[in-house]
């Protein structure tokens, strides 16, 4: 049975049109439209429930050892409040997950997991702790709202006192307060655009969702769903578990190497990432040029033959075109490559280009 999300009834209240998803009762959108919701989000700015997202924390002497060992990024070095993108691998390199984690302070770590994992993820990392740490998944008492747009600070410069807004990109402050609600402020999003995220008591939800809208609604601020929050990270290039990772896929064919410090002593996954070098395939960005939509599953094919299939595709409200994403044989991945997709039998004309399609400084 789907659980509902803190703000469940503010969405129903808004005339969320509500879906199951990751476990979860979620609006996919709103009366608005996904267009109108993603449109805004570019422009002006957009509010989200993301509390079917998982928490995690990670405290004690031996807490840094048993990130370093789990995740392939390396966590040393890190300012409090500092927050860092990792994926987490199998043995043999396939992807458990793609989380977040921040340093609340020495020994103290907070990570954020996707909702669809955060039971396999939690039990994946009891199963390898080591050493003096506690692990606890604080999932059920914690909600999280995302507030994206290029107005998303104004907006929040009216409720939350200066020194307790981040001013760094993956950054966190975790004494924050907004409107008076205490709360964790992350200046982290998956939509493309500068915007905030906010980690609080599950019970305080609604009130901070309400005191959000009714404080940016000259802004042009609305509620958004499922459905843009997928076209706006599909936009900006950014990936997607269960589609762009899984247990199959390392993170170096899911073009993530920015993540995978292979210089670390070790770490769970290192050796199977290894073993798929060289790489025999990689995630491209693709421009559709012919009439259609590439959705995820579709097969891509050069010289006569399939050299990979698509993994997310749609029509980019912003942009004004479609696009997707794939994994590719190597030897076709470079920008300015032609490729075929085989779009329910129908040959359609596409081309590998650079990612991400979008992004705010060029827009």
């Amino acid at each position: 049975m789907e659980h509902k999300t803190p703000l469940y009834d503010c969405h129903v209240a808004a005339g969320g049109k509500i879906v199951p998803f990751a476990g979860y009762l979620l609006p996919i959108q709103y009366s608005s439209g996904i267009v109108a919701e993603h449109l805004a989000v570019r422009r002006q700015a957009g509010l989200f429930d993301v509390s079917h997202m998982g928490e995690i924390l990670c405290r004690g002497r031996d807490a840094l050892a048993n990130l370093q060992r789990l995740m392939t990024n390396d966590f040393t070095g890190m300012e409090d409040g500092q927050a860092r993108y990792s994926p987490m691998c199998y043995e043999n390199g396939g992807i458990v997950d793609d989380l977040i984690v921040y340093k609340v302070k020495e020994n103290d770590y907070f990570i954020v997991v996707n909702a669809a994992n955060k039971d396999k993820d939690f039990q994946w990392m009891k199963d390898h702790q080591f050493g003096e740490v506690q692990l606890e998944d604080r999932s059920d008492a914690i909600a999280q709202i995302a507030l994206q747009g290029p107005k998303a600070q104004a907006i929040l410069e009216r409720l939350a006192p200066a020194g307790k807004i981040p001013a760094k990109y993956y950054h966190a402050v975790f004494d924050g307060e907004v409107g008076g609600i205490p709360c964790v402020i992350s200046r982290t999003g998956y939509t493309g655009e500068d915007g905030f995220e906010f980690y609080l008591e599950a019970g305080r939800a609604p009130e901070l969702w309400n005191l959000l809208l009714e404080t940016g609604k000259d802004d042009g601020l609305i509620p958004c769903g499922l459905g843009a929050r997928d076209t706006l990270r599909l936009e900006a290039s950014m990936p997607l578990y269960g589609h762009e990772m899984d247990e199959t896929i390392t993170p170096l064919e899911a073009d993530l190497a920015f993540a995978v410090k292979m210089n670390k002593d070790s770490f769970i996954g290192k050796e199977g990432i290894q073993e798929h070098l060289p790489l025999a395939r990689k995630r491209v960005g693709l421009q559709v040029n012919g009439r259609g939509i590439v959705r995820e599953h579709t097969p891509i094919l050069a010289d006569g033959r399939e050299i990979g299939a698509s993994t997310s595709g749609t029509h980019c409200p912003f942009l004004g075109r479609p696009v997707a994403m794939a994994l590719l044989e190597m030897p076709y991945t470079q920008p300015g490559t032609k490729v075929t997709a085989l779009v329910r039998g129908r040959e359609v004309e596409a081309e590998v280009v650079s990612m991400p399609f979008y992004k705010k400084e060029r827009a």
